[in-house]
C-alpha cells in the first residue's frame, strides 16, 4: 500500500478545488541558448500510486542525473494530464533581459497548457476548464498572466507539479543543446549545455561568440570587446 503524501501547499490547493499548473524555467544562468519553461498539470491520483523511489524523484531536475531524468520522463508521461514547453530565444533575452525573457517563456508555456486542457475537457465534457491556480517557481509571479497564481520560493523542491515542469523543461533544453553541439563544435555544448564552464569560457575566447550566445551577458560581451 502506497504511503506517498503530497506537499502541504499542493494538497491545500487541491482541497480548494483548484486545477494546479506548475511552471518552471531552465537555462536562466547560461551564456548560450534559449531559456526554456514548462508548465505541467499532474494526475495526482496516478502520482500518488507511484512506487516510493519514482515519487521521490519528482523533484528539482538539477538534483537528478541525466539517466534519472530520462527515466522520469516515462514516469511523468503516465501521471500527467497535460504539459507544454516553450522558450524565449537568445535575441529576446538580449532585448528584454534574462528575467523578463524567463517570464515570457513561462507565460507561453502556461497559456499553451491551459489551451491543451481546455480543449481536452471541452472535447470530453462540452465544458471549459476553470479554477486554475498557477504555482510558479521563484520569488515573483509571471507579469500580466491573467490567471490566479502564486510564486513559491524553492518550488521545484517543494511542489510536485513545479518539479515535474522542471524535468520536462530541462530535458527539452538539454536536447536542443545536444543539437547545438553538432552544429557549433568546439564549445562543448553537449556537456556544458551553455553554462559558463572553464572549457566553455576558453572556447569563447579562442573561437569567439556565435549566434546563440547571449550578447548582453558579461562574459560574452567582454569576449566581443577583446576580439574587436
Amino acid at each position: 500500500m502506497t504511503t506517498n503524501v503530497l506537499p502541504k501547499l499542493e494538497q491545500q490547493h487541491l482541497d480548494s478545488g483548484h486545477l494546479i499548473i506548475g511552471v518552471d524555467e531552465v537555462g536562466r544562468g547560461c551564456l548560450a541558448g534559449p531559456v526554456y519553461a514548462s508548465a505541467c498539470i499532474l494526475d495526482y491520483s496516478a502520482l500518488l500510486q507511484l512506487e516510493a523511489k519514482p515519487f521521490a524523484w519528482v523533484r528539482d531536475s538539477k538534483t537528478l542525473s541525466a539517466k534519472q531524468r530520462i527515466k522520469m520522463l516515462e514516469v511523468l508521461n503516465g501521471c500527467t494530464v497535460a504539459h507544454a514547453t516553450a522558450r524565449a530565444e537568445t535575441e529576446e533575452i538580449d532585448n528584454l533581459n534574462i528575467l523578463q525573457a524567463s517570464f515570457l517563456a513561462m507565460k507561453r508555456a502556461v497559456l499553451l497548457v491551459r489551451k491543451k486542457i481546455q480543449e481536452k475537457i471541452a472535447h470530453k465534457l462540452g465544458a471549459e476548464a476553470s479554477n486554475f491556480m498557477v504555482l510558479v517557481d521563484g520569488r515573483q509571479p509571471i507579469p500580466k498572466l491573467g490567471l490566479p497564481q502564486a510564486a513559491v520560493i524553492g518550488g521545484d523542491a517543494s511542489v510536485k507539479a513545479i518539479a515535474a515542469a522542471s524535468i520536462f523543461a530541462k530535458q527539452a533544453r538539454d536536447g536542443l543543446m545536444q543539437e547545438m553541439d553538432t552544429r557549433y563544435p568546439g564549445y562543448g555544448f553537449a556537456k556544458n549545455v551553455g553554462y559558463g564552464t572553464k572549457q566553455h569560457m576558453t572556447a569563447l575566447q579562442k573561437l569567439g561568440p556565435i549566434a546563440i550566445h547571449r550578447k548582453s551577458f558579461g562574459p560574452v560581451k567582454r569576449s566581443l570587446f577583446t576580439r574587436s
